[in-house]
């Protein structure tokens, strides 16, 4: 099979104008996806994107497009998509923009995750699926190695998956039968009312999920006052986690979530730089008994690395879009399970979720072999506008069907949000 072109979309929605999404950092944000279609000379194709917030979303667009001399014209074998991951992260040039960082990256994860939106499409299967089935041998030539052997080698990771494929049977009817455990963060985003935040919260139970999420680091009474509101209203049985966005220094970190912890907080998200692992060691020793997790900004394994070897966090958030794609979110996944540290993945933002479901259902069969712990991020924005879209019942994620990586956006948002000159931004 050989790649005949890249079709490359701008694609924003104008998220900001009802404060979804909106947090401490990032207080007006527009979901954003530079978005790409992967086509072939058989006819096939394959879809994929990176998440941005609106603005810099044409510097995801360009980064794609700049990797085309090395995928227009080439070969593409789906038996081994770990070389055609390493293909674009090794790129001598390309590479000095990261390396292996930023937005070079970020557009890479856009070409790995079409990929294996195509390879699933071709095998007439759900990329967990596609995953699972592979041996612990082919699972292992996804990754990349280079500077994770002092923290994992080849061998052992194979051992790792082996010993997983036990189960494995039932576990794939449990997850068919009632899906995989959800956290939503619909009713916490910053700029919320306190009506409009009790309210969500209300239902986020009534619709089954056991836990929610705010935003914090605005202002310490404020929040102080919101997760009273929120506690109030979901009971003491409702974890609730919390999320910084980065927000703090490291001692400003452990004396506000102090402050929260009559509250019982599941939690604190991303309290400080995502690349200050000394300070996530130093927050997480600051305020046990509660959780520290992070990773949606993490930029690659090798950051992950050091914070499981640092043991700074209890909960590892990988994103499907900010590291380069499956392959090195596969890599994530058996560092995670070596050092057993839950993964929760990050999937706030437009088509997260539907990507994200597929490698936290392969960590479940294939990988880790648990959900003990472990729930997706769900946020009710903007599924309509993919083909394939997640579907949650009782707060879980149901396994998706269709083949492929559920990355889809249907032709008509396409259109109508591409930007700056679809209808909805020309108004």
């Amino acid at each position: 099979m050989k790649i005949s072109a890249l079709d490359v979309h701008d694609v924003r929605f104008p998220t900001s104008r009802r404060l979804d999404g909106s947090d401490a950092m990032n207080p007006d944000p527009d979901y954003s996806a530079a978005y790409v279609v992967l086509r072939t000379d058989s006819g096939a194709e394959g879809h994929g994107f990176c998440f941005t917030i609106g603005r810099g979303n044409e510097l995801c667009t360009a980064a794609i497009e700049a990797y085309a001399p090395l995928v227009v014209g080439q070969d593409l074998d789906l038996a081994d998509l770990g070389e055609f991951a390493r293909r674009l992260a090794h790129d001598s040039q390309l590479r000095w923009l990261g390396p292996e960082k930023g937005v070079v990256h970020m557009a890479a994860a856009a070409l790995v995750n079409a990929a294996f939106d195509l390879a699933g499409r071709v095998a007439g299967v759900p990329v967990w699926r596609l995953l699972s089935d592979m041996t612990p041998d082919q699972v292992v030539d996804l990754a990349d190695w280079r500077y994770l052997t002092d923290a994992l080698t080849p061998d052992e990771a194979r051992d790792l998956l082996t010993a997983a494929r036990g189960g494995r049977a039932e576990r794939e009817a449990a997850l068919l039968a009632t899906g995989y455990p959800a956290y939503t963060t619909t009713p916490g985003w910053l700029g919320y009312t306190d009506d409009k935040l009790t309210r969500l919260s209300l239902e986020a139970v009534a619709d089954g999920f056991t836990q929610i999420k705010l935003k914090v680091g605005g202002d310490l009474d404020d929040d102080i006052r919101r997760m009273r509101l929120a506690r109030e209203a979901v009971g003491p049985d409702v974890r609730i986690a919390v999320d910084a966005n980065q927000r703090w220094d490291v001692t400003q970190a452990i004396e506000w979530v102090r402050a929260l912890q009559p509250y019982e907080p599941w939690w604190i998200e991303e309290p400080t730089s995502p690349d200050d692992v000394l300070g996530h060691a130093a927050i997480r020793a600051g305020v046990r008994p509660v959780r520290v997790a992070t990773g949606e900004h993490v930029a690659n394994r090798v950051v992950f690395k050091q914070l499981l070897q640092a043991e700074a966090i209890d909960v590892l958030q990988l994103d499907a879009c900010r590291v380069a794609g499956v392959t090195e979110n596969v890599a994530i996944l058996l560092l995670a399970a070596k050092y057993g540290v839950p993964v929760c993945p990050h999937a706030g933002g437009v088509g997260l979720c539907e990507l994200v479901q597929h490698l936290a259902m392969f960590d479940y069969l294939a990988v880790s072999g648990s959900t003990e712990d472990r729930v997706i991020e769900y946020v009710d924005h903007l599924h309509e506008h993919f083909t394939d879209p997640v579907r949650i019942a009782a707060g879980r994620y149901l396994a998706p069907t269709a083949p492929g990586m559920s990355a889809e956006i249907r032709p008509e948002s396409r259109a109508e949000y591409a930007y700056p000159d679809g209808p909805v931004w020309r108004s």
